[in-house]
Formats: C-alpha cells, structure tokens, sequence
C-alpha cells in the first residue's frame, strides 16, 4: 500500500478527494495546514493519528506548516463545548504552545516543520478588516454548528466573540494559503470555512481531510487528559506499556490502526492471535515509535513482577529529614499527590500501601526508622529512608 492509500484509509471524510488527485498529480509541493490550540500543550496519542498522517506528508517532500492558534486560544475553541471556554494569556498560550511544538517533533521533522503563530495576522486585523471578515459568512450558515445550534435552543450563553472563531480559524488557511488541512472529526466546521473563505479571497480552495477521534482507555469517551483516559506521548516508556495492557479488547484494533504504521493484513493476523500477545504488541509498538532507547524486555519484567503483586528492584530512593510523618503529609512530600486533599482521596479510594500494607487511616503516623516501599496503584513505587 502506497502512502496515499494510507493515508485515505485512516481518514473519515475528503472534501474532495477528487481536487486531493489533482493536487497530488500537480507535483508541486503543497502546504499542509494543522491547527494547533496552545491551551492543551500535553499530547497523547490520539493526537497522534493526524500528525503521523502530516509525517507522510512530509516524507513526500511537501511542506508542513504548523499554526499555533495562540490569538484565538485567547477567545478559547467552542468546539464542543457546552459553555464558553476560559480565555488564556498571551503568555500562556506562549509556553504551552512551545511545549506542544518540543512534543509534536517527537513524531515530525523539527528542522522541516515550519512553525507559525496566528496572532502574525490576526492581531493586525482593525475593525474594519473583522467587518469585512464577518460579512463573508451568514448567522444562518455560523449556526448550523451543533455545539451552537444546542447552547442557543437551550437558553446557554453563547457569545459573540464566539462565533467569530470560525472566521478567525478559518482565516488561518487564507494567511498561508494552505493547500490541504488535516484534523480531528471534531474540526470538520472549521476546516470547511476555512475552505469557504479562501474561495471568498481569490485563492484555490484547500482540501480538507478530517480523521477519527481515537477512544480512550475507558472504551467509551474520546481520549482526553481531563478524563484520564489518555496515553499520553510523554508517558514513560513503562507507563505506555501499562497503560497498553488496559486498552479495551473491542477497541484495540482500532489503535493499531490509528495509533501505529502496520500495515491492515498484519493486524488482523496479531487480533486473530492471543488477545494478551496483542496488547503486548502494541505496547511493544508504540515505545519503538517513542521511546526507541527503552529496553523492552526489562519493562516487561517489571510489568509482569507488578502485576502479580511483587515490588520492582529499580525504584526511586528518597530520604525523610522526619523520624515520624503523617501519611498525607509523606504523599505531598514524595510528590504522589499534588494537595493533602489528594491524598486524603488516595487512601479513602484504598489505592495507597506501606511495606504492601494497605494504609486506610488518613491520620496514620508513618515511622521512618528504617526503608519503607511507599506504593499508589499498581505501578507506583518510592523508596523512603533517613
């Protein structure tokens, strides 16, 4: 299968595939638009499935242009959203913006991935120039957004600012005359004014390739860091590999699809095998992908001592000043939890154990008179001493 057929079989729609022929027949090098909203600077490996797409892309030789939307995070995406979203800073949409760029090359090539911030243009536009760009789109046509259509039907604040994001995403595409968008199907109103509104200025319309929202880990909502379900592409290479092995059976086709480069004959021959080897397989894909330098077996050494209740020999050493602590303040203290309020919910959800005694008290007085394996969850473990 060649990249193109690769690339269309992981996407959801093409508006058009068509114009996407003629673009790819043309030979010139095209410029491939992804958007990027700074005010969520920590990827997982949902995000993953459009990026690996604009690898190929890459490796074609066309260029990548990577729109930090760091002027429209400080209105904030409605996308899907019940309520308006909290504005950023324009120093906060700084900082994420250059962490997420640090995680994307993970997968990209920094040195030909060209990286840009809307506020380029956007914060030049006057008030005559935002007329002008509002006039290009009807109120009718602005709310057949679902997310807007459902706030207005059901009396929720929906701002006018709101509805101007859009037009300034979609204005995106205009300032770099973009040649293909690609994005999350949750995106597809987006990335269509964008098209729409190149056409309103005069340039050949971009083409517009929308691709699945992976599930998360629980099997049922998206991936996301708010819900916890979430392989995150900064996750230690262990963490990947634990996380892997909680990936739903009825979903993990659908990662080695999305998430991974094999080819569809090879995966259906590994979820035709065991289901436990599938999920080792997986895990063992996605550290080779970003994590080359982990070495796999000692994960799966360690992973296997776990999860039939042993301690693993390579854990984290920290000295207590302290002859005796209170169990929350010694979760602060190790940076298991971030607020005694966390670690108060730590022991009540009985996650929290010393010496693989399970701790149920939250006022429990911890002696550290000699080494003490202090453990949350599975996977969890420091070594305390004086």
């Amino acid at each position: 299968m060649n990249k193109i057929d690769s690339i269309k079989r992981k996407t959801v729609q093409i508006f058009s595939e068509e114009e996407l022929e003629q673009k790819l027949k043309s030979e010139k090098r095209l410029t491939i638009k992804f958007g990027a909203d700074p005010s969520r600077p920590d990827l997982h490996i949902g995000h993953s499935v459009p990026l690996r797409v604009l690898k190929m892309f890459q490796d074609m030789g066309h260029k990548i242009v990577f729109v930090i939307g760091d002027f429209t995070a400080m209105i904030g995406d409605p996308s899907g959203k019940s309520k308006t979203r909290p504005a950023l800073t324009f120093e906060e949409t700084k900082k994420s913006a250059e962490s997420y760029f640090n995680q994307v090359t993970k997968i990209l090539d920094k040195d030909k991935t060209d990286i840009v911030f809307n506020s380029e243009w956007l914060s030049k536009m006057n008030f005559e120039d935002i007329i002008k760009l509002s006039s290009k789109y009807t109120v009718a046509r602005i709310m057949e957004r679902d997310d807007f259509k459902n706030r207005f039907e059901n009396n929720l604040p929906l701002s006018m600012h709101e509805l101007l994001y859009p037009l300034m995403q979609g204005y995106d595409s205009v300032a770099i005359n973009a040649d293909i968008e690609i994005g999350g199907t949750d995106q597809t109103f987006n990335l269509l004014v964008g098209r729409e509104l190149q056409k309103d200025y005069g340039q050949e319309q971009q083409i517009v390739m929308t691709f699945p929202l992976l599930v998360g880990l629980d099997g049922k909502e998206k991936m996301s860091k708010s819900l916890g379900n979430y392989i995150g592409l900064n996750d230690t290479p262990f963490d990947k590999f634990e996380k892997s092995m909680k990936i739903p059976d009825n979903v993990l086709k659908q990662y080695f699809e999305l998430a991974t480069d094999l080819e569809e004959n090879e995966i259906e021959n590994i979820m035709n095998g065991d289901i436990r080897n599938a999920h080792i397989r997986f895990a063992e894909e996605l550290i080779k992908m970003y994590d080359c330098d982990a070495n796999l077996e000692e994960i799966k050494e360690r992973y296997n001592k776990i999860a039939n209740g042993g301690i693993p020999s390579d854990i984290k050493v920290i000295k207590i000043e302290e002859k005796e602590i209170n169990i929350c303040d010694l979760l602060l203290k190790i940076g298991f939890s971030n607020s005694k309020g966390e670690a108060k919910r730590m022991i009540q959800g009985k996650g929290v154990k010393v010496n693989s005694k399970l701790v149920e008290n939250i006022n429990e007085i911890i002696e550290i008179d000699d080494e003490k394996v202090i453990q949350f969850g599975k996977n969890k473990f420091i070594k305390i001493t004086r």
